[in-house]
């Protein structure tokens, strides 16, 4: 399957998403730091951090942080060489997920770079 990119508030590609390796968010760096459950994503601790929802990223407030190309409000800026994916450790159990809070449209004030890794080992 192929990989999704996923990108910030202002079009710029940040994550990708790997369903080859278990649903697996890694940074542009090669880093994994969440994974995918269902419609919700789980920090490398366990943590419940927020939703993916029709190809729109979630926090635990229901703003938006990242989207994909198709999703995004603005123009996309082009994706850059991948770095090799660094072998993933081990996850941590995953504690309870939150209650899905209202879903807004505007954008958080934390960008999605520093939200998917606020639970990485």
């Amino acid at each position: 399957m192929e990989e999704i990119t996923f990108y910030d508030g202002k079009g710029h590609p940040l994550i990708y998403l790997s369903p080859d390796n278990d649903d697996s968010f890694y940074l542009w760096s090669g880093h994994a730091v969440a994974y995918l459950i269902r419609e919700q994503i789980f920090g490398w601790r366990g943590n419940h951090i927020g939703w993916l929802i029709d190809g729109v990223i979630y926090n635990l407030e229901g703003y938006r942080v990242g989207s994909t190309r198709e999703k995004c409000p603005y123009a996309v800026y082009a994706e850059y060489a991948k770095y090799a994916k660094y072998a993933r450790y081990a996850r941590y159990g995953r504690y309870a997920p939150y209650a899905k809070p209202a879903l807004q449209s505007t954008y958080s004030n934390i960008g999605l770079e520093e939200f998917i890794s606020q639970n990485r080992v």
